[in-house]
């Protein structure tokens, strides 16, 4: 498997000039790894509706996510897209990750006025049926842009997709779960709380396409057009994902006392780290 940044070097944003077997080669490896995500949230929604499950499973799973998906944001997404801001714009990049940032807290946090990741207990929050789809809203719009970030990493690497492929499927079971608890907080029935989550999954391929789709007509724009793209891409999706990290899933880790779920979150960064020496040196 190919990226569009394994071509031949050319130099500077030529390597965005990808041909259409390579552009066939990483649109189909996001696509399998997006359905892999979604079967994830999935399983999130089942564990919902099964007569016994653990929590402190799930809070061990969001611990060991929030420090994986932390370390990739600040030590793989979010150079990345900085190294290929354009020259004349080189802020540009580092706008796009606040509004990535911010997109994600006004969708979650301003549309249903509470969430977090885990077990829902505020109940009488969501008997409106309003409040949670629109909480379903703001994570339809979070996993959108897990797609548009699967899709810009394969587009520079296969090492910066398959990170940030484990970085989302990392916290795509607490999603999953998340998203259903709220549906059984609005008393909505299992059917409902799984398609909820089977939505969740629909919207991540979405944002694989849009991104290649805006990759490949970018490219007939011209290369550095393509090159700019993929920055923006990456830019937005790296914010969003340092927000899933920093204000959704460690304020849930933090409820957690103890030694051992701290460790928890630095051996989630300790991973990348890890895989980066192994496959990058």
């Amino acid at each position: 498997m190919i990226s569009a940044l394994e071509e031949p070097d050319r130099g500077g944003c030529d390597l965005f000039y990808a041909k259409l077997p390579v552009v066939t080669s990483y649109l189909a490896i996001s696509l399998i790894l997006g359905a892999v995500a979604g079967l994830a949230n999935v399983f999130g929604g089942v564990i919902v509706s099964a007569r016994a499950w653990s929590r402190t499973f799930l809070s061990y799973f969001i611990a060991l996510g929030s420090g994986f998906m932390l370390a990739t944001a600040l030590t793989e997404m979010i150079p990345e897209s900085l190294k290929l801001s354009p020259p004349e714009a080189p802020s540009s990049a580092a706008l796009l990750i606040l509004v990535g940032y911010f997109i994600v807290h006004f969708f979650e946090h301003s549309w249903p006025g509470h969430f977090h990741f885990g077990e829902e207990t505020h109940a009488d929050e969501f008997l409106n049926s309003r409040v949670a789809y629109t909480a379903l809203g703001g994570l339809l719009i979070h996993t959108f842009f897990d797609g548009v970030a699967i899709t810009s990493g394969f587009l520079i690497s296969r090492w910066l997709g398959t990170v940030i492929f484990g970085a989302v499927i990392l916290h795509n079971i607490p999603e999953g779960f998340t998203m259903a608890s709220i549906m059984k907080a609005a008393h909505k029935s299992v059917r409902a709380g799984l398609w909820s989550v089977s939505a969740l999954g629909v919207s991540r391929l979405a944002g694989i396409v849009a991104m290649a789709a805006a990759h490949g007509f970018a490219v007939e724009q011209g290369r550095p057009m393509a090159a700019r793209t993929v920055s923006c891409g990456l830019a937005i999706s790296g914010g969003v994902t340092l927000y899933v990290a920093a204000s959704d899933l460690i304020p849930e880790v933090n409820k957690m006392p103890g030694r051992a779920i701290t460790l928890t979150v630095a051996g989630g960064v300790a991973l990348v780290i890890l895989l980066r020496c192994l496959f990058l040196t």
